[in-house]
């Protein structure tokens, strides 16, 4: 068996797709506020794509690059003007943030209706009670690469290895919503390789490299791999290469589909903070959300 290679990048750019009709659709303009704190180049590149991806998908971005010490107070600020901006729908402070602002406490003054990360406790609270939220990307986007090859998840296992509030907690709530059986596995779950072998839908969601070897896979099985690492290449070149949480090689002689590092989940990432942000903003307007990404 050799496993379908599931294309993020193509779902992904099939989803901007739509969101862009739904766009055209609304009587409202979406506006998605980026804040950045800091000169991270790797936050400045996803920055650059964020603000790059609202202008095909004719939604307007407000980008506010901060100097890193810039105080707390400054922040929090600058959040309660966006939260009062009416032509704001969409707020996403760039993580992470320098150490001497805590994170939480930004991610709490974002108002809950323009939360597009999803991370707000509103958010996670209705998430997890089955109410319209704004969900987290990442998972959110998973759930649509796993339905691209399998529309119906209903009844199937689905395991998750990783915890984390931003993957693995949203994404075990995702696949319950979608009527998984779902197990949440970790750094102290016991005989972890058998754990993921039970496993109809793999999530892989660690941050280690090439952790899941193929036979820890169950043969035909969805693998969802989350991770992004990077690891010297082999040439002994020095330069470094991306690999998830994967052995991708080894896992597609198993599985029947798997997402590559990168180009798999990756890309759903982005086109989900526009979904969220044009949700957002119908709400907002009160119009209805378009069907089209209704879910």
């Amino acid at each position: 068996m050799t496993a379908i290679r599931i294309d993020g990048k193509a779902v992904a750019e099939a989803l901007r797709a739509t969101i862009g009709e739904a766009v055209a659709s609304l009587n409202v303009t979406p506006g998605l506020a980026v804040v950045l704190v800091g000169e991270d180049p790797a936050s400045q590149v996803y920055v650059r794509n964020k603000i790059k991806a609202c202008a095909e998908a004719g939604i307007d971005s407000f980008h506010h690059t901060l100097p890193v010490e810039t105080s707390q107070a400054d922040l929090l600020e600058l959040l309660d003007r966006l939260n009062a901006d009416a032509s704001v729908h969409g707020i996403l402070v760039q993580l992470p943030l320098p150490g001497h602002i805590d994170e939480q406490t930004v991610i709490e003054r974002i108002d809950p209706a323009k939360d597009v990360d999803g991370f707000h406790p509103v958010n996670v609270g209705r998430l997890s009670l089955g109410l319209p939220a704004l969900e987290p990307c990442t998972p959110r986007g998973c759930v649509i690469l796993a339905q691209s090859v399998q529309p119906d998840l209903s009844g199937l296992h689905a395991v998750i290895v990783g915890r984390s509030n931003i993957v693995g907690k949203p994404m075990a709530q995702m696949l319950l919503a979608e009527n998984c059986t779902v197990t949440i596995a970790h750094s102290r779950t016991r005989d972890l390789a058998a754990m993921c072998r039970q496993a109809d839908i793999l999530v892989a969601a660690v941050g280690r490299p090439q952790m899941i070897k193929g036979e820890w896979i169950k043969p035909g099985a969805i693998v969802l791999d989350v991770g992004i690492n990077r690891i010297p290449r082999e040439d002994g070149s020095g330069k470094n290469r991306l690999v998830g949480d994967v052995a991708y090689a080894e896992a597609a002689e198993v599985a029947s589909a798997i997402t590559p590092v990168p180009g798999g989940v990756g890309p759903m990432t982005i086109a989900g903070l526009l979904r969220n942000t044009v949700i957002a903003a119908a709400r907002l307007a009160g119009e209805a959300v378009p069907g089209s990404i209704s879910r």
